[in-house]
């Protein structure tokens, strides 16, 4: 019975929606847990730094395949133990920029998978935000310093905000206790609308931010539907389920004897925006006809 190392910078309890489409992508492949495949899991729970020794340890056990999840630094741990074991990642970066490929459509190497494009599209929610809220005269931006793409994210936000005469302050947290410590800074700022950028650690915190984000009535903005299922007022971004189940399915096809190389590399073609009208309700907020008009799902 062959063997998947799954390697993911989440936690596997926040994670389990996911987990669970990825599992069924490997059945669309012909693979079943525990009937004619094998799983090894291993979870940094957002400790970052714990990567590269977990991945290793999947390395030493000789998996036929490793799957990474939570982060590109899941995929460049993976990558960065081995040369010869395929690996399948899942990342919100651009797999070229980061080494893990040689190009999208001709990976080259040991190593291909699904390309999220979350981290890429931060200004697309700045100007979102500042529809949703437009006489807020201070925006809130949250970002975890330790993700890979924490440069490109600030960069991205910083040009956005300037591009529409938006005043902006950005935090950092990647801790609990830093995110609590963020929001309270929030309130005494008087920011008005608040952007969560697109990272694992948030995601595992999910709960913890929205929560904070109603208790201090900050209208948000986060990177995937599960905030705004959660309770979040609005999200935007890929469809991270569906993009968990073809990491199975190309798991699944490279088990069957595919190489990475010749596997190009998924982006996602749509983008999803869901709004909480719940959420607005309680925070006071009309959401305006022309951001409802757009919404892809509307929460009730």
């Amino acid at each position: 019975m062959p063997v998947i190392g799954f390697l993911s910078g989440r936690s596997p309890s926040e994670a389990a929606y996911a987990l669970a489409a990825f599992h069924q992508g490997l059945r669309q492949g012909g693979f079943a847990e525990g009937q004619n495949v094998a799983i090894e899991y291993r979870w940094a729970e957002g400790q970052y730094d714990r990567l590269p020794a977990l991945a290793a340890d999947l390395v030493h056990r000789h998996v036929a395949v490793i799957a990474t999840t939570g982060g590109t630094q899941s995929a460049l741990a993976a990558k960065a133990a081995t040369a010869t074991i395929p690996i399948v990642f899942g990342t919100g970066d651009d797999p070229v920029k980061f080494g893990l490929v040689a190009s999208l459509n001709r990976p080259g190497r040991n190593a291909t998978g699904v390309n999220f494009l979350l981290t890429g599209i931060e200004a697309k929610r700045v100007g979102l935000l500042h529809d949703l809220v437009p006489t807020a005269a201070l925006i809130g931006v949250l970002f975890n310093p330790n993700n890979s793409n924490f440069e490109t994210q600030s960069r991205d936000v910083q040009e956005a905000a300037h591009s529409i005469g938006q005043q902006i302050h950005v935090l950092h947290a990647s801790s609990e206790p830093d995110i609590h410590a963020a929001f309270k800074t929030f309130v005494q700022m008087r920011v008005q609308a608040l952007l969560v950028g697109g990272d694992p650690f948030f995601n595992g915190r999910r709960e913890q931010i929205v929560t904070l984000a109603a208790h201090y009535a900050i209208p948000t903005i986060y990177e995937l539907r599960e905030f705004a299922a959660a309770g979040g007022l609005m999200s935007y971004g890929t469809n991270l389920p569906d993009s968990y189940r073809q990491i199975g399915i190309y798991t699944a096809r490279i088990l069957k004897g595919e190489a990475p190389a010749d596997l190009p590399v998924l982006q996602p073609t749509k983008f999803e925006l869901v709004i909480n009208l719940k959420t607005a309700k309680a925070l006071g907020i009309t959401i305006p006809p022309g951001v409802l008009a757009i919404a892809d799902e509307v929460i009730e």
